[in-house]
Formats: structure tokens, C-alpha cells, sequence
């Protein structure tokens, strides 16, 4: 009985030492691939212009949010040559604007007009099913915004969630997120999460 457990033993810890967690694509697995992924975790950025912009830049839902929670301000001016379709606005912060916007703009770019905003972060919320062929498999989830700061949760109020749907491929070292463009076959998270679809 002893001589058999010893081959038996070994055997097992063959077979598990051959076998790594990556080489079964689970819920679990591509959940943590998806939200590691450098670009999942990407910042969403708002560019916002302050001085002359077109009146239609200035009616655009975001600036209406922003003028909505007196964080901007404008007044009708003539447009410059480089400056088209006329009329044009002149947008200047408010004195609560600049309170809200002071330590969101990086000081180098204190002198500048144009300024990167970090609004919102994505949050996995979860992994709805997974189709496997072979060595692909496409992975469907679910995500949302989730605003960092005051402005982005002006502008990302709604709580909306979105539906994607991205490429895995299996290595010889277990499952791998498809990160970048879309290959062949599969659609890259990159491709996946800007052709996401509100969930309804």
C-alpha cells in the first residue's frame, strides 16, 4: 500500500506543479486581467478651453455642465480669424471655478488656456460571460466611470454602466488579455472599451 501512495503522491504534484491558475480562463481570471490592464486603469481626461472658443464649444453638454455649477463664465466677443464659426465666446473661470479647478490643473500649465482634467476612473463592476474556441476566447463585462474629483462627478453624474466585449488568447503560459488594437480575430480592449455600449 505504501509503494503505491509514493507514485501517486508524485504523480499529483506533477500534474499540479504543470498546471498554473492562468491556464483556466474563469470569471476570476479575466476579471483581474481586464482591471490590471494598463489601459482599463487609464485616467479619463477632459480637455477644457478657457479664453476665445466658438459659441458651439461653448454649448456642448460638457461646458453646460460647467457654467450649470457656476464654474465658468463667458461673454459674447468677435472671433478671430483663426477662431470659426462664428459668434465666439470669451470663457474665463469664476471665483468658485478657480477654487475647484486650482489643484486639478498641474501648475506648468497655469499660464496655458488649454488644460487636461483627470475626471473619472473605470470600474470593472463584472464579468458577464465567456465564449471559448480553442486557444480565443472573448470575454463580455460590464463597467462604469467613477468620477476622481467635484468635476468629474459633475460630468459622469449618472452612474451610467456600459457593456464590452474583449479578445483573450491562450500562451504557453496561460490566458492573456488582447491589450491594444484589435487583432484578426478579436477585438483589443483598447477597441473594446471605445466601442462599449450603455447598458439600457
Amino acid at each position: 500500500m505504501r509503494k503505491l501512495t509514493i507514485p501517486l503522491l508524485a504523480a499529483m504534484l506533477c500534474i499540479a506543479v504543470a498546471c498554473s491558475p492562468r491556464d483556466f480562463l474563469t470569471r476570476r481570471l479575466a476579471a483581474d486581467l481586464i482591471a490590471g490592464s494598463d489601459v482599463f486603469r487609464t485616467t479619463q481626461q477632459f480637455w477644457l478651453r478657457t479664453g476665445i472658443i466658438p459659441n458651439k464649444d461653448y454649448l456642448s453638454p460638457e461646458y453646460l455642465v460647467l457654467q450649470r455649477h457656476s464654474w465658468i463664465t463667458a461673454s459674447l466677443v468677435s472671433c478671430p480669424a483663426d477662431v470659426t464659426p462664428p459668434p465666439c465666446q470669451d470663457v474665463t473661470f469664476t471665483p468658485l471655478g478657480v477654487e475647484t479647478f486650482r489643484d486639478l490643473i498641474p501648475t506648468s500649465h497655469a499660464a496655458s488656456q488649454y488644460f487636461e482634467v483627470p475626471i473619472a476612473n473605470r470600474e470593472l463592476i463584472e464579468v458577464t460571460g465567456i465564449s471559448k474556441n480553442g486557444n480565443l476566447a472573448d470575454v463580455d463585462f460590464s463597467w462604469r466611470w467613477v468620477a476622481v474629483n467635484e468635476v468629474g462627478a459633475a460630468l459622469y453624474s449618472g452612474g451610467m454602466k456600459y457593456n464590452s466585449s474583449v479578445g483573450f488568447k491562450h500562451y504557453d503560459d496561460g490566458w492573456r488579455l488582447v491589450e491594444g488594437s484589435s487583432t484578426k480575430n478579436q477585438l483589443g480592449l483598447e477597441d473594446a472599451l471605445k466601442n462599449a455600449e450603455p447598458v439600457r
